[in-house]
C-alpha cells in the first residue's frame, strides 16, 4: 500500500533524489536564487523549508542536524549567519517560486525558486505601494484626461487652418 507516500520522486532511486535535492539546497543557499524546473523548485521547496526553519536556533544539535542533510560547512555557516538573521521574524514562506517558461531543448517548464527575504527589487517595490486603488477611484481619475482630451483637440484644430 502506498499509504503517506505522496512526495514526488523525480524519476530517481532515493540515494540519488537525496544528493540532488541536497545539492540543489546548498545552491540556493550559497546563491540565494536558482534557476530550475518547476517540479524540482517544489520538491526543493519541501526539503528546505524544514531545514531554513531549524536554522532560526542556532545550537549544536541543530546545526549537526542540518549538516547531517546538507554536507557542506559553508552552507551551514551561511543559512545560520546571514539567512537566520533574515528569516528570524517570518513564521515560514521563506522560498517563492515563479515561473520563466519554457526550455528550448525539451520544453521543460523552468522557474526560478528564490528567498522571499533576498530579492531587493520586490522589497522596494513592496514598500513604495501603500494604500490600494479601488476600481471606483481608478475611474475617475481615467474619465478626468479623457475629458480634457477632446476639448484640446477642438482648439488645435482651428489653430492648424
Amino acid at each position: 500500500m502506498r499509504h503517506n507516500k505522496k512526495f514526488n520522486h523525480l524519476s530517481r532511486k532515493k540515494g540519488h533524489r537525496e544528493a540532488l535535492l541536497s545539492n540543489m539546497a546548498i545552491s540556493l543557499i550559497m546563491h540565494k536564487r536558482i534557476f530550475t524546473t518547476i517540479a524540482k523548485a517544489k520538491a526543493l521547496r519541501v526539503f528546505a523549508e524544514p531545514i531554513i526553519t531549524r536554522s532560526k536556533k542556532d545550537d549544536m544539535a541543530n546545526r549537526r542536524l542540518v549538516f547531517s542533510y546538507l554536507q557542506n560547512k559553508d552552507a551551514v555557516k551561511e543559512l545560520f549567519g546571514t539567512i537566520a538573521e533574515k528569516v528570524a521574524e517570518r513564521p515560514g514562506g521563506y522560498l517563492r517560486i515563479l515561473k520563466t517558461g519554457h526550455r528550448l531543448g525539451d520544453n521543460a517548464e523552468m522557474c526560478m525558486i528564490e528567498f522571499v527575504d533576498f530579492n531587493e527589487s520586490m522589497l522596494e517595490a513592496g514598500e513604495g505601494k501603500g494604500k490600494k486603488a479601488t476600481r471606483r477611484s481608478r475611474k475617475k481619475k481615467s474619465a478626468a484626461p479623457a475629458a480634457e482630451a477632446p476639448a484640446a483637440e477642438a482648439t488645435e484644430a482651428p489653430a492648424a487652418e
